[in-house]
């Protein structure tokens, strides 16, 4: 059985990868190269990939930077660096328009191709970033773009988009990882660009703060 995997480097993507291959599927891991402002974190994609042994890790490499319209493909946009209470209110500017879309339509060309029965993302509906292409409506709408715009979903073999993380919370995710044997210090989390995470943006706060509450120590050295 094969599985195309979504795979940022991040926690998320990192613990789904580590689920696929719980779940007996042979892996094949896709990440890109938009551009974005934190590209330091597809050093940690190719090293969750060696480490987790995958069949084969594409990187597919596009510029977002042409339109912007997220901070983290514009530099001219600051990086919001908020309060949790402050992270719930309103989708912040780290959100980069359709990405989600665009990685799944490449991932779905990916699993066609290589006849993958599924595409694992880590999407989580309760994290406090609010992505609109994070939530269980957005999953349930491309699952039908998948079987309406596929030869293999017209032929009733639809390929399925897996999102095991969505409702769980940044704790439980990290629970899961150790269960699942995820090493953490090989992944990356911070938006902020530079070699070392910033330890305040949103994503280093995020992560920060659910290994705090599980009374653990993230292994990443952090500037703040």
């Amino acid at each position: 059985m094969k599985a195309v995997i979504l795979l940022s480097g991040g926690l998320d993507s990192s613990t789904v990868l580590y689920q696929a291959l719980a779940d007996g599927y042979h892996c094949y891991a896709i990440s890109f190269d938009y551009q974005q402002r934190h590209r330091r974190e597809l050093q940690s994609a190719s090293a969750i990939a060696s480490s987790a042994g995958v069949v084969q890790h594409q990187v597919v490499e596009f510029d977002l930077r042409l339109w912007g319209g997220s901070a983290l493909t514009d530099q001219t946009i600051d990086l919001p660096q908020r309060g949790l209470d402050e992270m719930s209110q309103n989708i912040p500017v780290t959100y980069v328009p359709a990405r989600n879309t665009i990685f799944l339509s490449f991932a779905l060309a990916y699993a066609e191709t290589i006849t993958a029965e599924r595409v694992y993302i880590g999407v989580n509906a309760l994290d406090y970033s609010g992505y609109p292409d994070c939530r269980p409506d957005y999953i349930q709408a491309m699952q039908e773009v998948f079987r309406l715009g596929t030869k293999l979903g017209r032929e009733g073999q639809p390929i399925t988009i897996v999102a095991p993380l969505i409702h769980l919370k940044k704790t439980e995710i990290i629970q899961l990882g150790n269960q699942l044997g995820v090493s953490w210090d090989l992944t990356w989390s911070c938006y902020g660009g530079g070699d070392i995470a910033c330890g305040v943006c949103d994503s280093c706060r995020l992560r920060l703060a659910a290994f705090a509450e599980l009374g653990l120590v993230d292994p990443l050295p952090y500037a703040e």
